[in-house]
């Protein structure tokens, strides 16, 4: 049994909490209960925190990448491929390019910005790899993924659009060491996690399933996937996850087919929608498919406009929304998108307020992991310079918080649960990762620091 004495409870209240076989099963003044103490004077209990959308590997991979997201100059660009050296699978991975720099590249100027190792480079949405002359040589004659695209002359340019779980089959090589990621996340106080990756399927889940259970990735594990997916150990089956691609979008009838079957199958589904085009389109296939259902969700509500509001509400979906792409991002929105339409990003206050259910996610490794950053921008939808993007939709430090609330601190829940330093009030005025003392999940120690 471990208990935690002394800590403050929202209310002000201190008391003790005492937590056996991963559950809580006592929370009172000076407990009787007798185990290992741990004493949490000065630090609030809270729930743990849940990243609600996630690409854990991905943002694993992350980590061993190299990262052009901040740069702005084709020259620098060269410069870090040429003196990159491969890594241990024989390739030089980078991620985050930015089309801004020079345009939508092909396989032809990665060679002139490095032709003697085999490329793979993630541009910064998610959506496009691009490999070198060296890297296409490597995929083999196989089947390629409808994303492959060629020149005018029929030959494969380079670009590869959505393909990511075709080319971790088609290159091979060890999935990422999960153990340095789960560390993070629980050094933010992140107990939960969704992985969102719309190809998951019986393997993926297996990788991270196990990674789960060897302790590697402690958090509780959510996964969505495709059809494929099935139930298996270490991991909760989510939602069917629907890619909606406005620059190849699908058929609307196909998807509500789609959606016919997850019912069947019961489960929810999830759509991919960052465009209004994208929104429309999940809209309509859901009246198709005969309405929402509880646990539908819209990841990401990047553009959600003032007349969709009300048919998300009617609808009761939930909405799985980014805010530290308001942070990240901010700029370019500035710079690329009408001021009228600023309200419309990454809203939470106006949906909050038409009864609908909001929850915040990071959708790593494409934004910000850090989810106290999330909440400082929900809160503030403040850029990286500091002007406020769609002030009217921001939302207090309460509501911001609860973006990302686990399960509540009671008797007979999981005992996944977080200690900030300072008051309630206090973790409120900053919401810092820096306040985080303590993370338990499944009532062990998964993150200690200073307590």
């Amino acid at each position: 049994m471990v208990i935690l004495r002394r800590a403050s409870l929202t209310s002000g209240l201190e008391c003790d909490i005492a937590i056996e076989g991963g559950v809580i099963v006592a929370i009172g003044e000076r407990l009787a209960q007798r185990g290992t103490e741990i004493d949490c004077t000065g630090c609030t209990a809270l729930p743990g925190l849940h990243d609600h959308h996630i690409h854990l590997l991905a943002t694993a991979a992350r980590r061993r990448s190299l990262d052009l997201g901040g740069l702005r100059d084709a020259s620098d660009i060269a410069h870090l491929l040429a003196t990159a050296s491969p890594g241990s699978d024989g390739w030089i991975r980078a991620i985050g390019y930015d089309e801004r720099v020079a345009g939508l590249i092909d396989a032809a100027m990665l060679d002139r910005w490095q032709p003697k190792h085999p490329v793979r480079l993630q541009d910064r949405t998610g959506a496009l790899w691009i490999l070198n002359g060296r890297g296409l040589a490597l995929i083999g004659g196989g089947s390629l993924p409808p994303g492959a695209e060629r020149d005018a002359s029929g030959h494969l340019n380079g670009r590869f659009w959505r393909a990511d779980q075709w080319l971790a089959a088609a290159l091979g090589g060890s999935p990422p060491d999960l153990a340095e990621l789960g560390n993070a996340l629980a050094r933010y106080g992140i107990t939960d996690v969704t992985d969102a990756g719309a190809g998951n399927d019986n393997d993926t889940a297996r990788i991270l399933g196990s990674a789960h259970l060897a302790g590697e990735l402690p958090q509780r594990l959510t996964v969505m996937g495709s059809e494929e997916l099935g139930c298996g150990a270490g991991f909760i089956r989510g939602a069917l996850k629907l890619m909606i691609d406005e620059r190849d979008p699908p058929d609307v009838v196909e998807l509500a087919r789609r959606i016919g079957r997850a019912r069947r199958d019961a489960r929810p589904v999830a759509a991919h929608c960052v465009t209004d085009v994208e929104l429309a389109i999940y809209l309509a296939a859901l009246s198709i498919a005969g309405g929402a259902r509880a646990g539908d969700r819209i990841e990401h509500g990047a553009l959600i406009d003032r007349d969709a509001i009300s048919v998300v509400g009617e609808m009761a979906l939930i909405v799985v929304t980014n805010p530290a792409f308001i942070h990240a991002r901010g700029q370019r929105y500035l710079e690329e998108m009408p001021q009228d339409r600023h309200h419309d990003l990454y809203r939470a206050a106006s949906l909050l307020g038409s009864n609908i259910q909001v929850l915040g996610a990071s959708d790593a490794p494409y934004g910000p992991l850090d989810p106290w950053l999330a909440m400082r921008t929900a809160r503030d939808r403040r850029t990286q310079t500091g002007v406020i993007l769609g002030g009217t939709d921001r939302v207090g430090s309460r509501e911001a918080h609860a973006l990302y609330g686990g399960t509540a601190l009671e008797v007979g829940a999981a005992a996944n649960l977080i200690l900030c330093r300072g008051q309630w009030k206090n973790i409120l005025a900053d919401l810092s990762a820096d306040r985080v003392a303590l993370t338990l999940i499944g009532g062990s120690i998964r993150h200690q620091n200073g307590i």
